[in-house]
């Protein structure tokens, strides 16, 4: 469901990349979700986060699967030349800010959002990674073909949804990630820098919610997710961060000081 911007929208600076074509995911990308299924005993589990923080890549980089137990692993990986791990983490303090910045980043899908800590945001004593913690998103997005849903993000300290704090603090890229006690999705964007830019490491847990800084499934017993969710999961997350990559190494020189 394409956005609609308003007249005030069309005025902002930033409308300008609303008005651009997004930048197409590669040609095989959605293909491989089909041609090669995620296996379950490949996937990172959410026990297993903090196998992320191994050196190289782990065997489930990309791809969705069913776990035994009913939940749901999505992954996806994806070079983004040209951003740095300040732009992405600043990306996260920034665009929930106003509406227009949501929707020129996926203008096809994203139609709203309202964040709950607009002055956390914007103050400049808290470091960028910091600022949209424990703050929450709520976005009106239509990512799984079945019209514009409300889903609320809330934003966590790595360490308050299960990774290793210690590990954390040595980690010279980033984790933006959300989770909550009501939520029964918990998101990971694992961002670490290489040559020319970072990668993108993504996990959605499907099935799981937040408890007490520690993962807990949410599914009744006999329930499973299907596997088309995941699939239509992976698509978004594919499309939305393929353009985000073209766009954020402009957006940020241009907005980064603009809150």
């Amino acid at each position: 469901m394409p956005a609609t911007v308003t007249e005030e929208e069309k005025r902002t600076p930033e409308y300008q990349f609303f008005l651009r074509d997004m930048t197409p995911p590669a040609p095989d990308s959605y293909a491989r979700i089909e041609r090669k299924p995620l296996r379950p005993e490949d996937a990172t589990t959410v026990e297993r986060m903090n196998d992320l923080f191994l050196p190289g890549y782990l065997p489930g980089e990309f791809g969705t699967c069913v776990q035994p137990n009913g939940t749901a692993v999505v992954a996806n990986h994806l070079k983004m030349p040209g951003v740095t791990v300040e732009m992405f983490d600043w990306w996260f303090a920034w665009h929930g800010l106003a509406p227009i910045r949501y929707k020129l980043w996926d203008k096809d899908d994203h139609l709203d959002i309202k964040t709950s800590d607009p002055d956390r945001r914007r103050n400049p004593a808290i470091p960028m990674r910091e600022r949209y913690w424990n703050t929450v998103d709520l976005a009106t997005e239509d990512n799984l073909n079945v019209g514009p849903r409300q889903i609320p993000i809330t934003f966590r300290y790595p360490r308050d949804i299960g990774f290793d704090p210690e590990q954390y603090a040595r980690f010279d890229g980033t984790i933006v990630c959300a989770g909550d006690e009501k939520a029964p999705t918990i998101m990971c964007h694992f961002v670490r820098p290489i040559e020319g830019g970072v990668e993108l490491r993504t996990r959605f847990w499907v099935g799981y919610r937040v408890v007490g800084g520690r993962p807990v499934k949410a599914l009744a017993e006999g329930e499973r997710i299907p596997a088309e969710r995941g699939k239509l999961m992976l698509r978004h997350n594919i499309k939305e961060y393929t353009n985000l990559a073209a766009i954020l190494p402009e957006v940020y020189a241009q907005f980064k000081d603009q809150f």
